[in-house]
């Protein structure tokens, strides 16, 4: 028996069922056999009345956006396809990234500190034989899932919005004047919240394999030494399988939460989650100076990330939205979920509410609601740059070397540019001086990244690296011209607020807000 079968084998329900059927889907995903749904066909008939201005699937994270447009006076409902309820596993955040709940109305001060199961600093970066880095207030505070979306659904029903729990979403049918879901529920607008794997998704996707892969595991456990600080990124291993292994740890409040990721292209010769789960299993006690046998096993967590570089993903059709993971609105460094959804939720909640006030929901008009960021553009190379092909031979230490130079010119050049990248942002003049100074001081560890990432991906590279010094001078100027904007036509206004948004988001210009506690 594996180590991964004994532990598994004594948690409650198939765990080790499902790690495998996750594996089997991964597998498909790889080898290009994920048949390709039919759920969405338009039909050129006028609709007439609708029940709704948004109907939304999915409400894990839909209940976030739902929640504030109902606040707004929208007329708003909610699919989902068992019960609304968050997981036991806290989310992470820091708190600045907090205040928009508080901002929107969806949390009174009160709510949003009984939302915060725990809180910890500092929380610490370092590589393998390289720097270590101990930082503050990033990723720091653990969520509550299950109270916060308990409070939000019901500030959901009591502003009129209405929810169908137990309800799986099965086909929608887009018209000139609405959308129809399930043969039963009408709408202006449908917003696709059912994430990485919405067959809404799947089918404007047509089968394409996604460019990369992040597969996770870990567990929440009790036993540890105590210790009241976290992981954000960890690396104390060389390559071991064709993936460099990354560590998270974080206080929860039922014990320790452990994760090892790590990135991959979606060849289908790349490990799996059980080897990966086996290989987290023989080095934690290494990690965490712990043994196995001293650990009472909470629960266990594992899947996967696909990232698209054709995203934030565009739909052919008119009146379907998708944010969030449906929309693949992340960096491929990150996971997406709770965060990426909480950083543009005031962005989107502002955008939806102007695009059905003034009537733009076209296939068009809705795409500048998930726009091209270089932001996240820009971060394909890092990935591949932590990444390592099937058959491809590089040097052990390679990737530690070159994350442990680069996050040692960040720490010298202080927080405004360690910070944001740590929050999945990036802004040109710290990535320009970080690139600069790392070149400067480490120019043969530099050099051995040309090869492992290839020509082509640089190439591109640099196009998102111009736009992004493109669209901060953009943004900028567009702030000048702010006190100009209100004698625009109404929909007029809708396309420059969508620009100055792509602007700021592109450029990173939304944690400057983030910090001070203020959203635009």
């Amino acid at each position: 028996m594996s180590l991964t079968e004994e532990i598994l084998s004594q948690l409650p329900g198939d765990v080790l069922g499902g790690l495998r059927r996750s594996d089997r889907i991964l597998s498909s995903i790889r080898e290009g056999k994920v048949p390709v749904p039919t759920v969405v066909r338009e039909n050129q008939q006028e609709l007439g009345a609708v029940d709704w201005d948004v109907l939304i699937c999915g409400g894990t994270l839909g209940i976030l956006i739902g929640c504030a447009l109902a606040l707004q006076g929208l007329r708003v409902a909610l699919i989902e396809r068992g019960r609304l309820r968050g997981r036991d596993q806290e989310w992470n955040i820091s708190r600045k990234e907090l205040q928009v709940f508080l901002e929107l109305s969806l949390l009174t001060d009160a709510e949003l500190e009984k939302a915060i199961a725990t809180e910890y600093n500092p929380a610490r970066v370092g590589f393998d034989n390289g720097v270590e880095i101990w930082v503050e207030n990033v990723l720091n505070i653990g969520i509550d899932p299950v109270y916060l979306l308990e409070t939000l659904k019901q500030k959901f029903l009591a502003a009129g919005g209405n929810l169908f729990e137990n309800t799986p979403f099965k086909e929608a049918v887009v018209h000139p004047d609405g959308v129809t879901v399930n043969n039963q529920y009408k709408a202006r607008l449908l917003i696709d919240a059912m994430g990485h794997f919405s067959p809404i998704t799947q089918q404007a996707r047509q089968g394409q394999k996604p460019d990369a892969v992040c597969l996770v595991v870990g567990s929440c456990a009790q036993g540890f030494p105590e210790n009241h600080t976290g992981d954000l990124i960890l690396s104390f291993t060389p390559i071991q399988k064709q993936c460099q292994y990354f560590w998270e740890a974080f206080p929860a409040r039922d014990g320790r939460t452990t994760y090892m990721f790590t990135y991959m292209d979606a060849n289908p010769q790349h490990i799996g989650l059980e080897t990966l789960f086996e290989e987290y299993l023989h080095l934690m006690p290494k990690y965490q100076n712990v043994e196995l046998s001293q650990l009472t096993f909470q629960r266990v967590l594992f899947g996967f990330f696909p990232s698209y570089r054709q995203s934030p993903l565009h739909t052919p059709w008119s009146r379907i939205l998708p944010i969030g993971d449906s929309s693949g609105n992340q960096s491929p460094l990150s996971f997406g979920g709770f965060g990426a959804m909480v950083r543009h939720l005031h962005r989107l909640t502002q955008g939806i509410h102007e695009a059905l006030q003034t009537d733009q929901l076209s296939a068009s008009a809705l795409a500048l609601l998930q726009p091209y960021q270089p932001s996240l553009s820009v971060t394909w190379l890092f990935q591949k740059a932590m990444s390592v092909r099937v058959n491809q031979k590089i040097a052990p230490e390679q990737i530690n070397k070159l994350l442990s130079a680069v996050f040692r010119q960040m720490q010298q050049s202080g927080d405004m540019v360690l910070k944001p990248f740590l929050q999945d942002v990036v802004q040109f003049p710290a990535l320009t001086q970080t690139l600069l100074k790392t070149s400067i001081a480490h120019p043969d560890i530099v050099a051995k990244v040309i090869p492992q990432v290839g020509l082509p991906a640089l190439l591109n590279w640099i196009v998102h690296y111009g736009n992004l010094g493109i669209y901060s001078a953009l943004f900028w100027l567009s702030q000048r011209l702010e006190p100009w904007e209100k004698y625009l036509p109404s929909i007029s206004q809708y396309y420059w607020h969508r620009w100055i948004d792509a602007w700021k988001y592109g450029s990173g210009g939304d944690y400057l807000d983030c910090c001070r506690g203020v959203r635009m």
